[in-house]
């Protein structure tokens, strides 16, 4: 099986059909990981590795994926594994594909290196409202319960400042508004409908990014065959030729 290997993190992966990069940031909050690609009303990796070198990755402590817990984590620490990856991989540029958490990833990502991307696709992001923040603080906590007797050198305090990196932030946790209005990468935008994915985020993202689109209706049963389509013909259009 694939990993990346390197200081204390071990990276999974698997690549699916050949073209220009696109990697995938999967759903699942902090347990973000490949299988739960499965659970959407279409998977990316099907309906992409016929036209694109599909990347799809496990991040750090969640999957198959390790790495040691450090007061320092957060948004930056899978930037960095994220760029790891397609540095290991050669992949200059590529196109983002992320849902649930995975469009804060993609929105760092985009903040500290968007010389890599030449488009990106945001399903359904998460976002910081006041109804949502008990949420994602019980689901980091479920998380780390988890992981903890893995890691039972790490105090309880680098845990609490791991999860405030992570969900201390407003608007889309790793980015303010002001961050998004500087992103000028091509971007579309799968609307959200829930407690953990707003409306208004992906609206509100749409609308702020100088280059993005909003598709309102992609995963209704009568709209997602649409909805797989439209992202394909997205990304193909922002291919290098």
């Amino acid at each position: 099986m694939p990993f990346l290997e390197q200081d204390q993190t071990r990276l999974y992966y698997e690549i699916s059909g050949d073209g220009f990069p696109v990697l995938l940031l999967a759903p699942g909050g902090m347990r973000s990981a490949i299988p739960f690609w499965e659970n959407m009303p279409w998977n990316p990796i099907d309906r992409l590795k016929n036209d694109f070198r599909v990347i799809a990755m496990d991040q750090r402590n969640a999957g198959q994926s390790t790495a040691d817990v450090g007061p320092s984590d957060g948004w930056d620490s899978y930037t960095t594994d994220q760029l790891d990856l397609l540095d290991h991989l050669g992949a200059e540029r590529c196109h983002l594909v992320g849902c649930c958490i995975g469009g804060s990833f993609i929105a760092n990502f985009l903040m500290r290196a968007p010389e890599r991307v030449a488009s990106a696709v945001l399903i359904q992001p998460i976002g910081s409202t006041v109804e949502n923040q008990p949420a994602f603080s019980e689901l980091f906590d479920g998380w780390a319960a988890e992981l903890k007797p893995n890691q039972p050198q790490v105090p309880d305090s680098s845990w609490s400042t791991y999860k405030n990196n992570m969900f201390g932030g407003d608007f889309m946790y790793c980015a303010t508004r002001e961050d998004i209005q500087g992103l000028t990468t091509p971007m579309l935008v799968l609307m959200g409908n829930d407690m953990y994915h707003p409306e208004e985020t992906s609206r509100e993202v749409a609308r702020l990014a100088p280059a993005a689109e909003l598709i309102e209706n992609w995963k209704e049963p009568e709209t997602a065959e649409e909805g797989a389509k439209r992202v394909a013909e997205f990304l193909r259009q922002h291919s290098p030729s």
